[in-house]
């Protein structure tokens, strides 16, 4: 019994000090509710998940990363060249708003001069991505969340390498998670040529706690500061590969040139200053950048823990409270958080047509389920949406057919909270209607739900959308 109690005791002890932190620090309510739960009912794994999930670390200062504040201190040092807004080249009031959110949120100013090129698919990108680099000169550097070995990158090492043997600079980024299958042999080849290959928030002993929920979600290219890379595609043979449990993947990404390249680059840079301690900016050749006769705006938005504000979460919430007309969107993982959601019912309920175009099936039950929890009352709102047969893991929104945002971030707390995220936002109508071409190509593919056979649906379904509904804002 001795024991029992000395264990109810350390219990009662950690709970009362996670309590605390959620009551004083937490964020959001359901959030927050979710974790006093857990907590409690869980002795001691409910604290140990919590300081690795749960923490508040914009908030709590203790529990903020060395590594962080690293980060922090490189963003403001890495614009403040850069200190002009551009907003007079915008045509638009809420192109303005959008822009100066950005820009006030981190120190990026909009790029004026470039020229936006969309990849619909893995095929189209991997195609435009090997093109640039078979035409480096200088340098090129790769970001991503998931390098796998396979075709794709087979091919893309073994260009690579032949840049190497020109004395082409190569440097790649990939996360610890993420890439977590990528062999040590294909990681030893390309050292042993010369390529500079690190991984990205390493699980390390002493930092594991503070750094296995965050993850560096990005996905950049950059060839020669000329061309830049972005948008939703990891390397990885699912974008081709139709002997899988979702079939062939399709994914938006888009070319860059001009001189948001060099702000895409400095993202890059940044990054690699965190995983190596080497400060790239210091070269002036890295710092460049490459004007074309384009006039393409674009805006790079960066995102993360090293961020005061929730960056990519603010500017899903400025695009549909700033759209008129309609607002479309292409997500993999829809689990909007209270504000998301209640931000797409006011904006149908006021008469903008807001359209969802979603995977009907995903790589993860749980998400999935939690998505479909969220469909009730957003239909009952009037928001369309229309689920695809095939699975497709673009992260693309566009506004009025006016202004487009492709990038990386999903719709989840996961996103908005946890991970490093990039964005490209475009202020070009054309390039907008192209992207809204390939959105309605999609969606005459797709089927709109219905209310009436929705909520038919049988009790085993919604007992499990429920359940997982419960954990979204810990996804």
């Amino acid at each position: 019994m001795t024991i029992y109690y000395v264990l109810l005791a350390v219990h009662l002890l950690l709970f009362g000090w996670a309590f605390y932190n959620i009551l004083y620090f937490g964020v959001k309510p359901s959030k927050s509710l979710s974790w006093i739960l857990i907590t409690f009912f869980f002795p001691f794994i409910g604290v140990f998940a919590f300081t690795m999930f749960g923490i508040n670390r914009r908030k709590l200062k203790f529990f903020e990363l060395k590594e962080t504040k690293k980060r922090k201190n490189y963003i403001k040092k890495s614009f403040e060249d850069k200190k002009e807004r551009h907003l007079e080249v915008l045509d638009s009031v809420k192109a303005k708003k959008i822009s100066s959110l950005i820009y006030n949120n981190t120190n990026i100013p909009l790029d004026t001069k470039n020229k936006v090129t969309v990849l619909k698919n893995g095929k189209e990108t991997f195609e435009s991505l090997s093109e640039a680099i078979k035409n480096a000169k200088h340098f090129i550097h790769l970001q991503y969340y998931i390098i796998e070995n396979g075709e794709i990158f087979a091919d893309i090492k073994e260009l690579l390498l032949q840049k190497r043997k020109e004395k082409v600079e190569v440097r790649i980024l990939y996360d610890a998670i993420g890439s977590y299958y990528l062999s040590k042999s294909v990681r030893k080849e390309l050292k042993d040529a010369g390529c500079h290959i690190y991984p990205e928030m390493a699980l390390k002993f002493g930092t594991f706690l503070f750094t296995l929920n965050f993850r560096n979600h990005r996905k950049i290219a950059v060839i020669d500061n000329n061309i830049g890379f972005t948008g939703g595609v990891n390397i990885s043979d699912e974008y081709i590969t139709e002997d899988t449990p979702l079939g062939i993947w399709q994914d938006a990404h888009i070319k860059i040139e001009g001189d948001a390249v060099c702000s895409l680059h400095k993202s890059f840079m940044k990054d690699y200053f965190y995983a190596t301690e080497e400060d790239l900016s210091k070269k002036a050749e890295y710092m460049e950048s490459c004007s074309i006769e384009s006039d393409t705006k674009i805006h790079i938005v960066s995102s993360g823990p090293d961020y005061d504000q929730s960056v990519v979460m603010q500017q899903y919430l400025s695009f549909i409270n700033l759209a008129e007309k309609s607002i479309c969107v292409m997500n993999p993982y829809f689990i909007p958080t209270f504000s998301i959601l209640e931000a797409f019912k006011i904006a149908a309920l006021s008469g903008v047509e807001v359209t969802l175009l979603l995977p009907k099936k995903g790589d993860s039950k749980t998400a999935t389920y939690s998505m479909y929890s969220y469909f009730e009352d957003l239909i009952k709102a009037g928001v369309n949406i229309y689920l695809r047969d095939d699975f497709s893991h673009s992260k693309v929104i566009f506004i009025d057919d006016e202004i487009s945002s492709v990038g990386s971030t999903n719709f989840d707390c996961r996103s908005f909270e946890h991970n490093y995220e990039l964005n490209a936002i475009i202020f070009d109508k054309k390039v907008t209607s192209e992207i809204r071409e390939e959105f309605d190509k999609r969606k005459k593919l797709a089927n709109k739900i219905d209310l009436e056979t929705f909520l038919n649906r049988s009790k085993t379904q919604k007992t499990l959308e429920r359940l997982c509904r419960f954990f979204s804002p810990l996804l």
